[in-house]
């Protein structure tokens, strides 16, 4: 018996996903705009792995999980911007890489380019799957399955972990009206666990060994709570650490058997540098407020 290929398990997982927001909780865009979305999403794949390889090589269960990843963490008032973010996301994946490997998450990409070209009309909320916490167990089951398979299950407890140890020790520690109970109930948010053992998991995009997964995960908490102390809680700081420290993680993986380290450090260090700016524009923009009105 054929085992099921983890892309398309991951896909399947996040098809539930988006199916249950639909019925039982806020998602905005329509079924028809939903399914418009998936069929852009896999032309765009396919052409594009066209003009790369001059022939169709795969099918690509991954470019649909971009789309819902996408769907589910944002929302816009200009249905086109899914299209423009989405293709964008995609080109990146097959244009922006070093021997195969992925500086960015395509969905993280395609939310972070909303965030730094359209800021006043993608909005990143952490709602629309609901907060059932029925449904959140589901979940984490379904995402245990695929974290074991594909050896990620320490990233997200390695980053759950020092995320409630340094909200308490930064972000509490100088903000005395701030309480525990706060940063709590952000794990209510069922969208808040989807970053954490789907987004945060992507095996394309984060270490391989053991140790260096712990590293990224502890680093990456810290930098979010780092950002929230400087910034206030804000949902796009999750997005912003990862999307500043995944092309760090190409270097890593690749410095010490690569041929030209000098290459290899010159594109990692511009793609870092590109990346902390875009950041820093987005933290000068004033924060919006999202209400989740079903």
């Amino acid at each position: 018996m054929t085992k099921l290929h983890s892309q398309a398990q991951q896909l399947f997982n996040l098809l539930f996903l988006l199916v249950i927001g639909k019925y039982v909780a806020h998602i905005y865009l329509t079924w028809q705009e939903i399914v418009g979305i998936l069929f852009f999403t896999l032309g765009s794949e396919h052409l594009l792995l066209y003009v790369k390889h001059k022939t169709l090589t795969h099918f690509s269960f991954s470019a649909l999980s971009t789309a819902i990843g996408v769907m589910l963490m944002m929302v816009s008032p200009h249905y086109y911007l899914y299209f423009i973010l989405i293709f964008a996301a995609l080109f990146q994946k097959h244009f922006i890489h070093y021997q195969a490997q992925h500086f960015f998450n395509p969905s993280n990409f395609a939310l972070m380019m909303g965030l730094l070209f359209f800021y006043h009309d993608t909005h990143l909320v952490l709602g629309q799957l609901g907060d059932s916490l029925i449904l959140a167990i589901f979940v984490a089951m379904l995402a245990i399955a695929i974290l074991y398979r594909v050896k990620r299950w320490l990233l997200p407890l390695t980053f759950t972990l020092v995320y409630l140890f340094s909200q308490y020790a930064i972000v509490l520690a100088s903000d005395p009206m701030m309480l525990m109970e706060t940063v709590w109930y952000r794990f209510y948010s069922l969208s808040f666990i989807v970053f954490i053992l789907f987004m945060l998991t992507d095996p394309r995009t984060t270490p391989n060994k053991w140790s260096y997964q712990i590293v990224f995960g502890a680093t990456l908490a810290l930098l979010v709570s780092i950002l929230d102390n400087l910034h206030g809680f804000r949902v796009q700081h999750m997005f912003m650490a990862l999307f500043l420290l995944s092309p760090m993680v190409v270097l890593l993986e690749n410095y010490s058997h690569s041929e030209d380290k000098t290459t290899l450090l010159l594109w990692t260090a511009t793609i870092v540098l590109l990346s902390l700016s875009a950041i820093i524009y987005i933290e000068m923009q004033p924060p919006y407020y999202f209400e989740m009105d079903g």
